[in-house]
C-alpha cells in the first residue's frame, strides 16, 4: 500500500513512441501519475482530454504528466494520434507498475468480477515522494482538482 510521503515506487516504461521513460530520472519535477482503465473509452477519454486542454497550466508549473494503463504501445499510439495527446502514455502490459503502485486489482461491473486498474492519480513531489494520493477518481474536474493541488 502507498502512503503520503513514502518515496514513490520506482519504474521503467516504454512509452507512446517506444522511448524509455524512468521515474529515478524526473526527479526534480513534480509529476501527475495517473492510471486509467483503458484507452479510448468515455471516461479514459474524458480524462486525458482535460489534461490536454490544461497542459499548459501544468507547464507552467513544471509539471510532468503520465498516464498508464495495461494497453500496449500500439493502442496509446492510437489514443495519442486521435485526441492529440501531448503528454506520454506508459505501457504497463504487465501491469508491474499498477502492482507496484496497488491499482491493479479486482473490479465488478454489473455483478461480474474481473481484474483491472482502478482509476487512481499519484502526485509525486519534485523530491519523489507521493504527496497526494487520489482514489476512486471523477473523471470531470479532476484535471482541475490536481492543478490546485500543485
Amino acid at each position: 500500500m502507498i502512503l503520503i510521503n513514502q518515496q514513490a515506487p520506482e519504474f521503467e516504461a516504454k512509452d507512446t513512441n517506444g522511448k524509455t521513460i524512468k521515474l529515478s530520472e524526473l526527479k526534480g519535477k513534480t509529476i501527475i501519475l495517473y492510471f486509467y482503465p483503458r484507452d479510448d473509452t468515455p471516461g479514459c477519454t474524458i480524462e486525458a482530454c482535460a489534461f490536454r486542454d490544461d497542459f499548459a497550466l501544468f507547464r507552467k508549473k513544471d509539471t510532468v504528466i503520465l498516464g498508464v494503463s495495461i494497453d500496449d504501445e500500439k493502442s496509446h499510439k492510437k489514443f495519442t494520434e486521435k485526441y492529440n495527446l501531448p503528454f506520454p502514455l506508459l505501457v504497463d502490459t504487465e501491469h508491474k507498475i499498477c502492482d507496484a503502485y496497488g491499482v491493479y486489482g479486482e473490479k465488478s461491473m454489473y455483478g461480474r468480477k474481473y481484474m483491472g486498474i482502478n482509476r487512481t492519480t499519484f502526485i509525486i513531489n519534485k523530491e519523489g515522494k507521493i504527496s497526494h494520493i487520489f482514489e476512486k477518481v471523477q473523471v470531470n474536474g479532476h484535471s482541475k482538482e490536481l492543478l490546485d493541488k500543485i
